[in-house]
C-alpha cells in the first residue's frame, strides 16, 4: 500500500501518543477522567499550531492544526472532537476584530487553562438556511441581555469554559457573535449528555437565562462575515477527525489483511486524493468563497472513515470480536473505531445538512 499523505506537522511527543493508546476506550466509554485530555493536548504545544507568534503561537497555518488534529484522531476521537472544540475557539479569535477580547483569553487557552468551546453548530446551519438561530439579545444599560440555548457543546469544561454563540438581535438587521463566559450570571451548564461513545469530552447542553454582557464580549458584530471567513477552517479540522480514524484502521487492517490488499489500497488512494484537495482548498483561500467542494469533501472523507472502519472489522475477524482482543492496553479498539465512525456522519453539520446545503447550491446554478 502507497505511504499515506500526511498534512505538515510538527513532531508530537511520543508520551503523549502513548498515553491516548491506553486510554482511548476508557475515554470513548467514559471511565477516564475528561479533564485530562485538554492540559495534556496544551502540554505538548499542539494549540500554538497555526498560531501566530505574535500571539504566542509557534506559527504556520490552519493547516497544521488539522494535521496535528488528524494525528490525534488516529490515537484517540474523544480526543481529537475536544482538541477540535478548543482549537476551533481559537480560530474565532485570531479572526476577531475584538483585540481586547483576545489578548484577556488566547493565553489562557493556549496554555490548556481554560476550555474553548465552539458553539457555533447552530449558527453553521443558520447560514445554510437550515434552522434559526437559538439564541437572542436585547440591549441594555451597558451592553446586552442574552437569552437562549445550545442543546449540544463540547469541551465545557466543569473547570471552567468559554463557548461561542451566534445572536441575533432584535433591534439589529445582522446577528452577531459572543464568547459567553461559564461564571456569567445566568449560564447554566447540563449534566453531560449520555452519548454512545466519546463520553469523556465534556459535551453537554448549555442555557442563557437573562444574562448581561458587555460589548467587550462580542467576538464580531456581524455573524455572517465572520460565520463565511471561520467556516473553512471549522470544517476542515472537522475533516481531520475522519482523516486521523481512516489512517488508524487503514494501518490496522493492512497487518491483518491477507486477501483484501487491493481494496484497502483503493481506499487509500481516495484518501490521498481527499487530503490533497482539502489542503490546496484551504491553503488557496477557495473554500472562503466556493464552500460548496469543502461540503463534498467532508462527505466523502466521512464515507472513506466508515469504510476503512468496515474493512478493519473484515480483517479483524473474530478476533476483532474480543473485547481482550491484543492485550489489555488495545482491548476494545475495533469496537472503539466502530463507535466513532458511528459518530463521524452525525456531527454537525451532518452529512444529510451538507447534502441538502449541495442540492439548494445545485438548484440555485441550474436556476
Amino acid at each position: 500500500m502507497s505511504a499515506f499523505i500526511r498534512l505538515p506537522i510538527r513532531s508530537i511527543e511520543r508520551s503523549l501518543l502513548d498515553w491516548l493508546d491506553a486510554h482511548a476506550t476508557a475515554l470513548d466509554e467514559g471511565q477516564a477522567e475528561p479533564t485530562d485530555v485538554l492540559p495534556r493536548l496544551a502540554d505538548a504545544g499542539l494549540f500554538k499550531l497555526g498560531v501566530p507568534i505574535a500571539h504566542g503561537g509557534v506559527g504556520g497555518t490552519s493547516l497544521d492544526a488539522v494535521a496535528a488534529i488528524a494525528t490525534i484522531a488516529e490515537h484517540s476521537l474523544t480526543a481529537a472532537f475536544v482538541f477540535w472544540g478548543h482549537r476551533t475557539f481559537i480560530e474565532y479569535l485570531l479572526e476577531s476584530p475584538n483585540a481586547s477580547l483576545r489578548e484577556r483569553w488566547l493565553a489562557p487557552l493556549l496554555a490548556g487553562k481554560h476550555a474553548g468551546a465552539t458553539g457555533l453548530s447552530n449558527a453553521m446551519k443558520y447560514l445554510g438556511g437550515i434552522e434559526p438561530l437559538q439564541m437572542g439579545a436585547h440591549r441594555a444599560p451597558d451592553g446586552w441581555i442574552l437569552e437562549g440555548q445550545l442543546p449540544w457543546v463540547t469541551n465545557l469544561r466543569k473547570e471552567g469554559f468559554i463557548v461561542a454563540a451566534a445572536v441575533d438581535h432584535a433591534d439589529r438587521s445582522s446577528p452577531s457573535i459572543f464568547a459567553i463566559p461559564h461564571d456569567a450570571q445566568g449560564v447554566a451548564r447540563s449534566a453531560d449528555l449520555d452519548l454512545i461513545a466519546l463520553r469523556s469530552s465534556n459535551t453537554a447542553a448549555i442555557s442563557v437565562e437573562e444574562t448581561w454582557l458587555s460589548s467587550d464580549w462580542e467576538i464580531d458584530p456581524d455573524a455572517l462575515s465572520f460565520l463565511s471567513r471561520v467556516r473553512p477552517a471549522f470544517l476542515a479540522m472537522q475533516c481531520a477527525l475522519s482523516i486521523g480514524l481512516a489512517r488508524r484502521s487503514l494501518s490496522e487492517s493492512l497487518l491483518a489483511a491477507e486477501t483484501l490488499g487491493a481494496e484497502i489500497d483503493a481506499l487509500d488512494h481516495r484518501l490521498q486524493k481527499a487530503v490533497h484537495l482539502l489542503s490546496e482548498g484551504l491553503s488557496s483561500g477557495l473554500f472562503r468563497s466556493r464552500p460548496a467542494p469543502l461540503f463534498e469533501i467532508r462527505i466523502e472523507l466521512a464515507a472513506i472513515a466508515c469504510a476503512a472502519v468496515n474493512l478493519e472489522i473484515q480483517t479483524s475477524g473474530g478476533r476483532g470480536y474480543l473485547r481482550d482482543a491484543g492485550g489489555a492496553s488495545r482491548r476494545g479498539d475495533v469496537a472503539r473505531r466502530w463507535r466513532e465512525a458511528a459518530f463521524i456522519p452525525v456531527v454537525t453539520p451532518s452529512l444529510t445538512q451538507l447534502k441538502s446545503q449541495l442540492a439548494k447550491h445545485a438548484g440555485s446554478n441550474a436556476a
